[in-house]
C-alpha cells in the first residue's frame, strides 16, 4: 500500500502576498525537500527552505548517488522516469555533476543472467541491454572476465556525486530571486491555515507564514508526528558503507550492481526467476542475506569509489559499526572488480523504511503536508514525487521543463 493523502488546493483568491513570507515553506534540505523547492521555484512560487543542521549531513549525502530508474516497476517506475527528466534539467540549471552512464548488473551465474533476460524482454528495445562476459568485464573496468557469466546495461539510470549535489542544489535555491535557504533553523510546530489562508510554522528562529508547507524530514517524522510514523510503520534503516581511494586505471562510468541488488529492486523481483535467484544466493552466500546486502559500487568524479552496503532496521539506530559486516562487503567488491581497494572512510547511512509502502504523503493539518520516501530510493523518486505532490495543491501548476 502506498500512503498518499492529497492536500487541499490553495485558495482561489489568496490573501495579498504581503501577508506571507513565502508561497511555500519546505522543512528539510535533503534531496526530497530541495526537489520540492526547485520545482516550486521553476513554477513561479516564492520558496523558503529551512533545515535544522548547518549543512546537509543526512541520507542525501550518505548514499551511492545512484538514481536507479530502470529497476523500478509500476507506479514507481513512472515516477522515476518523471524524476529523471527533472534531474537532467536541474543538473544544467544548478551546475552539479551528473552522468547519463546507466548501470551495469553483473551476472556470475546462469540464474542471475536469466533474471536479466526476463526483464529485458519486458522493456522497450535498448533499455535493458544484455551483455556477454567480455562486454560486462570491459564496462566495469576488470582486466579479465573470470567468474563472469554475462550482464546487462540499464540505459536510463543516472549518477550524481552524493557529496556535492545537495549543496549545489541548495545554493541554486538560495541564489534564486524567489528562493531562500535558512540553515540551523529547526521546525518546532505548525498551525493550520487561518481564515486568511496562511499556515504558520514556528521555528527556532521565529515565525514563518506561507500559503503551504511541505515537511520532508525523512525518518525523523516521529520527532514531529509520532502517531503518523507509527501508523505508517516507519523505521530507520541503517547502512554500512565505505569509500576507497581512486584505484589506478579504473574509469567506472556506470553504477555496478550484482545479484544482491536484483533481490532488492522490484523490476527484478517481479521476474519469474527471482525466487530461484534468492534460493541460489542463500545457498552460496548466506552471509550476504544475513546482513541484507546490496553489493554495489559507484565511482565519484574524483575517482574514489563508494562501496556497500548492508541494511539493518530499527526504531533507533545504534552508532556502532560492525567490522565483520564491512569486511564482507569490501571483500565482495574486491572480488567483483578484481582489484585491491584501499579504504579511506567508513560511515553509517540512515534512511526511512516502511513495510506499508515506499513513500508517504499525508496532509497532517490544512496547509501542512508530510512527504517522505520510506524506502531506499529517495534519490530516484525525489523529483517525481515532488511534481506529484506540488501538482495536487497548486492550481494549473506548470511543472514541465
Amino acid at each position: 500500500m502506498h500512503e498518499y493523502d492529497l492536500p487541499q488546493t490553495l485558495p482561489e483568491t489568496p490573501t495579498p502576498v504581503t501577508s506571507f513570507d513565502a508561497d511555500l515553506v519546505v522543512v528539510g534540505a535533503g534531496i526530497v525537500g530541495l526537489a520540492h523547492a526547485a520545482l516550486a521555484l521553476n513554477s513561479g512560487l516564492r520558496v523558503i527552505v529551512i533545515d535544522r543542521d548547518h549543512e546537509a549531513v543526512g541520507a542525501s549525502v550518505r548514499n551511492f548517488g545512484h538514481a536507479c530508474i530502470t529497476a523500478q516497476s509500476g507506479e514507481l517506475y513512472e515516477m522515476a522516469q518523471v524524476s529523471r527528466r527533472h534531474w537532467l534539467t536541474m543538473a544544467s540549471r544548478a551546475g552539479f555533476w551528473l552522468a547519463e552512464s546507466g548501470a551495469v548488473v553483473v551476472a556470475r551465474t546462469a540464474t542471475e543472467l536469466a533474471v536479466m533476460e526476463e526483464l529485458s524482454a519486458t522493456r522497450e528495445p535498448g533499455q535493458v541491454v544484455l551483455l556477454d562476459a567480455a562486454e560486462t568485464a570491459t564496462r566495469i573496468g576488470r582486466p579479465d572476465a573470470d567468474g563472469i557469466h554475462g550482464g546487462a546495461w540499464l540505459r536510463d539510470d543516472l549518477r550524481v556525486d552524493p557529496r556535492t549535489t545537495v549543496a549545489k542544489l541548495a545554493a541554486w535555491v538560495a541564489e534564486h530571486e524567489r528562493g531562500s535557504v535558512r540553515w540551523n533553523t529547526a521546525a518546532l510546530g505548525f498551525e493550520a491555515k487561518n481564515d486568511g489562508g496562511a499556515v504558520t510554522i514556528r521555528t527556532s528562529r521565529g515565525i514563518l507564514r506561507a500559503r503551504q508547507s511541505v515537511v520532508c524530514v525523512g525518518h525523523d517524522i516521529d520527532y514531529l508526528w509520532p502517531e503518523l510514523a507509527a501508523e505508517h510503520q516507519i523505521e530507520r534503516c541503517s547502512l554500512q558503507m565505505a569509500l576507497a581511494a581512486a584505484p589506478a586505471g579504473l574509469d567506472l562510468a556506470p553504477a555496478v550492481l550484482t545479484a544482491t541488488s536484483m533481490l532488492r529492486y522490484p523490476a527484478f523481483t517481479d521476474m519469474p526467476s527471482a525466487a530461484r535467484l534468492r534460493d541460489e544466493v542463500l545457498a552460496s552466500s548466506p552471509e550476504l542475506l544475513d546482513i541484507v546486502a546490496n553489493v554495489m559500487c559507484t565511482q565519484r568524479p574524483d575517482g574514489t569509489v563508494i562501496v556497500g552496503d548492508s541494511h539493518a532496521y530499527s526504531l533507533a539506530v545504534a552508532p556502532f559499526l560492525e567490522e565483520d559486516v564491512s569486511r564482507v562487503l569490501i571483500q565482495e567488491q574486491v572480488d567483483l572488480l578484481a582489484r585491491e581497494l584501499t579504504i579511506t572512510q567508513r560511515w553509517q547511512g540512515v534512511y526511512a523504511s516502511s513495510a506499508v509502502g515506499p513513500y508517504l504523503v499525508r496532509e497532517v493539518e490544512p496547509g501542512v503536508t508530510v512527504v517522505s520516501v520510506t524506502s531506499g530510493v529517495g534519490m530516484t523518486l525525489s523529483f517525481g514525487l515532488a511534481e506529484r505532490t506540488l501538482g495536487a495543491f497548486v492550481p494549473a501548476l506548470q511543472l514541465s521543463v
